[in-house]
């Protein structure tokens, strides 16, 4: 359940020309709450902090998830995932992933080296060592969000386009991310009436998700571009997760009043 975590991060999309103010700052921090039917499942934070990594300023995100309360009982889920990325050119440096989904672990960590065009993946758990090339623009899981947050907006978009991006964030190797734009949407949050973009990523049918097309995703249309919402089918049951708390934004986050 908590690899919905993995497409939540990167609702915070948008696209076609550069975004000239900066969507996010050090300190800014996203809490959200998970539904899995009509329990509350869990919820997963995203914390942005300032770090330095082989003498390199980086920005250092990391994102937690875990069940709680009645949901637990059924499906226990303990995930951390971590990724140092650069502060002026928005390369990933250093990925984590350490998760525990009702049983099913990983603890990998990937080193990104653009000198020689090669990563390093470490599967801490079985104890074994990975190289995978890379190129230049390749993102690990949760750098994508930040670069793509940063450097696009959606003023000459049209609906239906749609992006790619190329990803590493586990031993499967290069991962080709495709995302979908559907327009533009009002809806109805605890914070008021928020207008936000709409997606449709294309995820993996089998094991968690239902289809390939399981997913809907909301970001606030502001130059934060921070997730509202996902819906999502999955191979047992659905999921919705709602932002439900914030703090540390770089731009005002805009209300609609009535």
């Amino acid at each position: 359940m908590k690899k919905i975590l993995l497409y939540l991060l990167l609702c915070t999309v948008s696209l076609s020309y550069a975004q000239q103010t900066p969507a996010f700052k050090t300190g800014e921090w996203l809490k959200f709450r998970i539904h899995y039917g009509f329990l509350n499942a869990s919820y997963a934070t995203l914390h942005l902090k300032s770090d330095e990594l082989n003498g390199k300023p980086v920005y250092h995100v990391v994102g937690k998830g875990k069940t709680t309360g009645f949901a637990s009982i059924f499906f226990k889920v303990d995930d951390t995932y971590e990724s140092y990325f650069g502060k002026t050119d928005s390369k990933p440096y250093k990925f984590i992933r350490k998760i525990d989904e009702g049983g099913y672990t990983k603890d990998i960590e990937i080193a990104f080296d653009y000198s020689t065009k090669n990563a390093i993946l470490t599967d801490h758990k079985n104890k074994k060592e990975l190289d995978i090339p890379i190129h230049n623009d390749i993102q690990d899981l949760l750098s994508a969000a930040y670069y793509l947050r940063s450097k696009y907006n959606f003023d000459h978009f049209d609906d239906g386009q749609t992006l790619n991006m190329d990803m590493l964030f586990d031993d499967d190797g290069v991962f080709q991310f495709k995302l979908k734009y559907l327009g533009k949407e009002i809806l109805k949050t605890k914070f008021g009436k928020v207008e936000c973009l709409k997606f449709r990523p294309y995820v993996q049918s089998g094991r968690v998700f239902k289809e390939q097309e399981s997913l809907t995703l909301w970001v606030t249309n502001d130059l934060n571009k921070i997730p509202v919402r996902i819906k999502a089918d999955l191979a047992v049951g659905s999921l919705k997760a709602d932002l439900d708390a914030y703090n540390g934004l770089r731009n005002q986050f805009k209300i609609i009043m009535d």
